[in-house]
């Protein structure tokens, strides 16, 4: 697949994610279908999202996001809607964190 096609799918990707992250932490008892589809998407964005000279920033922003996401989903469990879009958008991330990471590895140990 070309780059710029790839970029796009992956640009799309990351923008439904969020969306369907959003929308979902506001409807109940979704149940584990939609964090099935969080975590692919996840997957296509670490995939097709991210360059190689974008790797480290990314690398560096989505760990940042996935610890606080993480913290901030036990903090705030007791509020209705704002624990569950954070544990949503943790299931998001953290796939596509860790495709970007085995990607930046395997680069590296090709070199």
């Amino acid at each position: 697949m070309p780059k710029a096609k790839s970029n796009l799918v992956g640009a799309w990707a990351f923008l439904i994610g969020i969306i369907l992250a959003i929308i979902f932490a506001f409807i109940p008892g979704t149940g584990a279908w939609l964090g099935w589809v969080l975590f692919i998407i996840g997957v296509v964005i670490g995939l097709l999202n991210i360059s190689d000279k974008e790797t480290q920033p990314f690398l560096m922003a989505g760990v940042v996001l996935v610890i606080v996401t993480a913290l901030g989903a036990s903090a705030f469990s007791g509020l209705a809607y704002i624990g569950v879009l954070l544990k949503n958008i943790l299931i998001l991330f953290v796939p596509a964190t860790i495709v970007v990471a085995l990607k930046s590895v395997f680069a590296m140990a090709h070199d």
